[in-house]
Parts: structure tokens; sequence; C-alpha cells
């Protein structure tokens, strides 16, 4: 089979990096790609967004399964483009995708069909909102409605600071379009989980638990990232929440793509809170996690690329996910500055040091002039198994240390005591 992978970052780097390892693979298309893609993919110059061109690409050259790493073609209807040209394409029609496009739709979503998740309002206007901030207690969650790269959302520790986020997203237009409605939500308490999940339109199969770290330093400190290190599985996700989850949030979940007569394909994302062996929805996304992806991949036994067929043919069964018992954990390397103001175009050294039984996943990388330097504010995933958590972060801490780029940061605590 010849498949097009869409997307530039650490998570399409590991998409590409399991569909390698499948013996249906005759030939592994990237657009745009990375420095990392570009050694096991060809690499094509066209860009998530441009979906016009990543359609004519794959008309023209034959791709018989494109796969959508990002939101953002995702969202605008890729796949819907794809399907209407005879191509098989792994990801959510724009229908489905809206769960992640939209944040008060996917909280209306949740509110209609009895899924647990946090008391929320939603308003169009900053005086209103500013207004509505009376029904919620400190620390407040102020979520801007669109798509903001993962950044969208704002935890204010008191009623002032919550006023500022939503003058910041609705009049200031921090987050662009994205901000032109706000969801406003209490803020939850517990231990945080990832659950990724792939849906074929009659099931929800969920992957193996995993578990990242949102803000930018150690003992989660500084702004929210679009994560800076991951590990699974999570020690959380027990064979009691397992089922809780079932009950009330996968089942109930199907039953509202079922009754709004949505044929959801593809992978879903939900990021949980969990307390007292109880879980409630934080959001939904409609794609692979980036790091959960890093780390789910690696532990995956079963061939990706029939999985992805059997999704989209409706034909998925728990039986076609089968999982090694080694435990995994990345590390992101970051540009200093990400996720605000970061130089681009430092070089990376020492790649070629790493061990061999480590996992390089390139993010925000590029070639210039045969040189792979910084093109993202997350720039590298160090990615390592290991038969227990500790000995994976190990190993990947270790490694780090050969790998150096001017103004890299990265967390030093990442599944520490895990």
């Amino acid at each position: 089979m010849k498949i097009l992978v869409v997307g530039s970052g650490a998570r399409e780097h590991a998409i590409c990096w399991k569909l390698n390892q499948s013996n249906k693979l005759s030939k592994l298309y990237c657009a745009p790609g990375n420095a990392g893609i570009s050694q096991i993919a060809e690499c094509v110059d066209i860009k998530a967004d441009e979906l016009d061109k990543l359609v004519e690409y794959s008309v023209n050259n034959n791709i018989d399964l494109a796969v959508v790493g990002p939101e953002v073609p995702l969202v605008a209807g890729l796949v819907d483009m794809l399907n209407e040209k005879g191509i098989k394409a792994f990801g959510p029609v724009k229908a489905g995708a809206k769960f992640e496009g939209s944040k008060s739709y996917s909280k209306d979503f949740m509110k209609k069909y009895f899924i647990p998740s946090a008391q929320y309002e939603v308003y169009t206007d900053s005086k209103k909102a500013i207004d509505g901030l009376k029904k919620f207690n400190a620390p407040i969650v102020v979520k801007a409605d669109g798509l903001a790269a993962g950044k969208g959302v704002l935890i204010c520790e008191t009623i002032k600071e919550a006023e500022e986020a939503i003058k910041s997203i609705m009049d200031n237009r921090q987050f662009g379009d994205a901000g032109n409605t706000v969801v406003i939500e209490e803020f939850l308490r517990g231990t945080e989980t990832s659950l990724l999940c792939f849906v074929d339109g009659k099931r929800i199969i969920p992957m193996e638990s995993a578990r990242d770290y949102k803000k930018a330093y150690d003992n989660d400190r500084g702004l929210n990232t679009g994560g800076m290190g991951c590990f699974s599985p999570n020690p959380i996700y027990t064979e009691e929440l397992k089922k809780y989850i079932k009950d009330n949030i996968l089942d109930r979940t199907l039953n509202g793509f079922l009754s709004e007569n949505i044929n959801f394909k593809g992978v879903l994302f939900i990021g949980l809170m969990i307390e007292n062996n109880q879980a409630k929805v934080l959001e939904y996304n409609t794609r692979f996690g980036d790091p959960e992806t890093e780390v789910i991949l690696p532990r995956l036994k079963s061939d990706l690329v029939d999985i992805m067929l059997k999704c989209i043919e409706g034909n998925l069964s728990e039986d076609d996910l089968q999982w090694k018992d080694d435990k995994c954990v990345t590390v992101v390397l970051a540009s200093g500055g990400y996720p605000e103001n970061y130089e681009k175009g430092k070089e990376v050294k020492g790649l070629n040091a790493a061990d061999s039984d480590i996992i390089i996943f390139h993010g925000g990388t590029k070639l210039s002039e045969g040189k792979t330097v910084t093109d993202g504010g997350r720039v590298l995933a160090i990615t390592s198994t290991g038969s227990t958590i500790e000995e994976a972060r190990t190993k990947v801490y270790k490694n780090i240390s050969k790998i150096h780029f001017e103004k890299m940061e990265f967390r030093k605590d990442i599944a520490v005591g895990q």
C-alpha cells in the first residue's frame, strides 16, 4: 500500500515509525514531514492545511490510505474531501472533528448524553462572560472555543485573573477567531489521565492509558503547552476505573454518536480528571495526542495499518489491539521560551550519540544545508521502553545529556515516582 501521513510533528513521526513496520506498506509519504521523518518516508512539500493540494497529490500518486495527524485539516474536512475522491482516509469526517473544533459543542453534547464533566457556561460577549464569573468559585477555567494549538485553556486562580483571561481571549484576540466564543468551567481537582481510543463507527475501543505533563516547567509550573512529556501506562487507570469509564463515558459517547448520526471513525482522545476512582471528561480531541502517541505506539504489538483499515471498514475488535508489557516514557526537548516566543534555526547536535534502544521522534525540526536544525517549539521527543517506568525514565534522561541545541529546555520531573 502507498500511504500518505499528513502532518509535521513528533506525533506524525511516531505514526510513520509504526506504519513503517507493516508488511502491507510499499511506499510511505509524509506532508510536509520533518528532518526525522525524512529518514523513513518521502517528505512532500505540502502543508497540512493546504487541503486542495493534499487531495490533488493523493489522487495523482494513487495513495491507498491517507492518515491525517493534526486537528486543523480534520476540522476543515480533509477526510470528507479525500473520501469524495475514493481515497481511504483515517480520521473523523468534519462532523466528527467538530468535537475538537468547538469546545462549546462538545460540552453541550456531554450534557445532553449525561457524560460526567465540569459545570460550564458558554458566552459570545466578553461583558456577559465577565458577569457570568459570579456563578463560579475560583480557581476557574476559561477556554477559547475553537482550535488554539493546545494553548487555549487558561486556569485562573482568582476572579480577577479570569476577567483578564476573558479580555485577552475575546477582546485582544489572543487566539484569533478561536476566541469568538468562550467556555467558562468549574475547576476539577484530581489526577489527569489521557485515554486514546480507536473508533470504527460502531465501537469505541480504548488503547493503553497514558499521562502527559502540560505545564512548561517542573512541578507543574508555568504556562500550558502542547505537552512536555508523557508515560504509559498510567497506574491510576485501574480495572475498577476502566469499568466506570466504559459505563459512564465510552458507552454514553457512542450512544450520542449513533443518536446524532455521526459516523465517527478514527481516534477519539479523551482527557479525563480522576478523583475517588471516578472520572470526568476534561475534553474530547479527535486525533492521536501528542506526546501520548510517542509512548503508546511503541507499546503496540499489532499492525497499525490493519487497525486503521478495520476502523475505516467498521469491523475493529478488541482482539485486534495487542500490547507489550513494556512501559514507556518520553521527554520533550523544547526551544527556549516555548510556549511563547522562541527562536528557530538552532543546530541540533548529538542525535547519533543516543543509545540504540532510544527512539528519537522529531517534532519541530528541518534539514538545512545538511544539518538538523530547530523549526518549532517542541523540537524532539526522546523515548524509551523498559520493564518499569523508572527503567525507561532513567534511559531517557541519560540520553538527553548527549543531545544539545542552543537554549534547549526540558522538564526534569517527567514520570518521577511512578
